[in-house]
């Protein structure tokens, strides 16, 4: 503990956004470079070394908080990138893009705003590359063995690398054209710099993990024929399965999931396209659906122009505190946040009828009306209670020339064949089943991440891929020493 009353004398500070006006002319990330660096050391000082550190039962990886704190305030970062490294095998990515429950589980947090403990993650995991801190790590000497991954997102990424370092080879097969699933076509380059991901593919690489894109499995390649072909197959597809709306006036034309709109506004920066065919310019734009997938096409909307832009969330707005009956200290508190894009709407004025930045709270979606070509041109909306019931004489009318459906996932897409073929079980909610050992019905097929767990946080997949990884490698072996930080029935802390 660095400084013994820092989270006494240092008020909380975190990493500033560049101003409104100037991030949403751009995609570029909307912090401030080079700003965290100057606070960071003394933003960590403010971490209190606890006896129990919350933080660690908070975070499924089991991240060790305290201990890099502590060395950063001390400004040892080669010390800090080793202990943040022995943990996560992506720290940049949590850094940016993990909701942060570690947070919410700061002791700090009970009576005080915690420890900026995403931003210091942030800061190493950035700090170790610019050093060179974060060096590829091939294996001494190779098992023999081989492991298909399928799918590249961030459980099938944390696997591959976790196998390619215990001496096993392994292949990543993503559908996609290049790697990363949605952290390369759903997460928003505002959010994070793709460059982010190269470098760890780069890193993966050099390490000796194999990579095959543009391949379908189940479609392109048939996955009884993988399965023979390797000693063990991790299916890591995730819950692409998105949710439908099933309102009157569904089928009209500019209604569209948000994981076919999100795509192609990064494909227009990776310079694939010049402008997205389904881009909101000029457009009046309602968001059914209050999660990050929303905020995600919200800030996305904006920047493409957008005349107007609404987002739906079928919860009562919550207030600014935790409740402390309902969520106590340490679970994750559902509260009211702003996010970078719900703080653009509310600077930029995109929704002048919302309740509260972008957002109209309590309302579902009744209804879409069109023109006669077809086209939506309106969404009808009630006002409902906590029990989603509809509250009379709160009916409105927005209009609505794209509509945006971020309503979640089910469960991993089954259109290409794959679970069939590989003949997966399926639990009701349509996850993939596993054991305790993350192993399917089928011998040498394990399953991980979204597919199996259903739609979660970044920072449990990656713990899940690192799990998964220990489980495989048991399988080849007969033991091993990769960490395992969670079980495949391990839940968020909750009352």
């Amino acid at each position: 503990m660095a400084d013994p009353k820092g989270f006494m004398t240092t008020p909380r500070q975190e990493w500033p956004r560049r101003p409104v006006e100037e991030r949403v002319g751009d995609w570029d990330e909307v912090y401030v470079p080079g700003a965290l660096l100057p606070i960071i050391s003394k933003q960590a000082d403010r971490c209190m070394d606890c006896g129990i550190p919350f933080c660690h039962e908070a975070c499924p990886l089991g991240n060790l908080i305290p201990e890099w704190n502590d060395l950063v305030s001390r400004e040892d970062w080669r010390a800090a990138a080793d202990r943040l490294h022995a943990t996560n095998n992506f720290p940049e990515f949590t850094g940016r893009l993990c909701p942060a429950p570690c947070e919410a589980g700061c002791v700090l947090a009970i009576n005080q705003p915690a420890v900026t403990i995403k931003n210091v993650e942030c800061a190493i995991a950035d700090r170790a590359w610019e050093e060179g801190f974060a060096p590829p790590r091939p294996p001494d000497r190779l098992s023999g063995r081989t492991v298909a991954v399928i799918g590249s997102g961030p459980t099938g990424l944390a696997a591959a690398q976790q196998l390619t370092r215990a001496g096993h080879t392994v292949a990543v097969y993503e559908k996609d054209d290049r790697i990363g699933g949605l952290m390369r076509y759903g997460i928003p380059e505002f959010k994070m710099e793709k460059h982010h991901l190269e470098r760890r593919i780069e890193q993966m690489r050099a390490e000796g993990t194999k990579f095959r894109t543009s391949t379908a499995v189940g479609r392109d390649v048939g996955a009884a024929e993988l399965r023979s072909r390797y000693d063990a197959v991790v299916v890591a597809t995730g819950a692409t399965a998105w949710r439908e709306l099933p309102v009157p006036g569904r089928e009209l034309s500019g209604i569209e999931q948000a994981m076919a709109y999100l795509p192609l506004a990064n494909r227009v920066c990776e310079g694939d396209l010049e402008t997205s065919p389904m881009s909101a310019a000029g457009k009046h734009v309602v968001i059914v659906g209050g999660g990050d997938t929303g905020a995600d096409c919200l800030g996305t909307a904006v920047r493409e122009g957008a005349a107007s832009v609404t987002q739906l969330d079928i919860y009562a707005q919550p207030g600014a505190e935790r409740d402390e009956d309902a969520e106590p200290w340490p679970t994750y508190p559902k509260i009211y946040r702003l996010s970078a894009a719900h703080e653009e709407a509310r600077d930029l004025e995109t929704a002048p009828a919302a309740d509260a930045d972008a957002r109209l709270f309590a309302a579902s979606t009744l209804r879409f009306t069109g023109d006669a070509d077809g086209h939506v041109r309106s969404l009808h909306l009630v006002e409902v209670d906590a029990q989603r019931r509809p509250l009379p004489d709160t009916g409105r009318t927005l209009p609505a020339d794209l509509v945006l459906l971020a309503l979640g996932f089910s469960g991993p897409d089954q259109t290409d064949g794959m679970i069939e073929q590989l003949g997966l079980e399926l639990a009701p909610r349509g996850t993939i089943t596993r054991d305790a050992g993350f192993a399917t019905n089928v011998p040498g097929v394990f399953a991980a991440g979204d597919a199996a767990r259903g739609q979660s946080l970044i920072v449990w997949a990656i713990a899940e891929g690192r799990a998964v990884a220990a489980a495989v490698d048991r399988y080849l072996t007969g033991s091993s020493r990769l960490p395992a930080p969670i079980s495949p029935y391990d839940r968020p802390m909750t009352v």
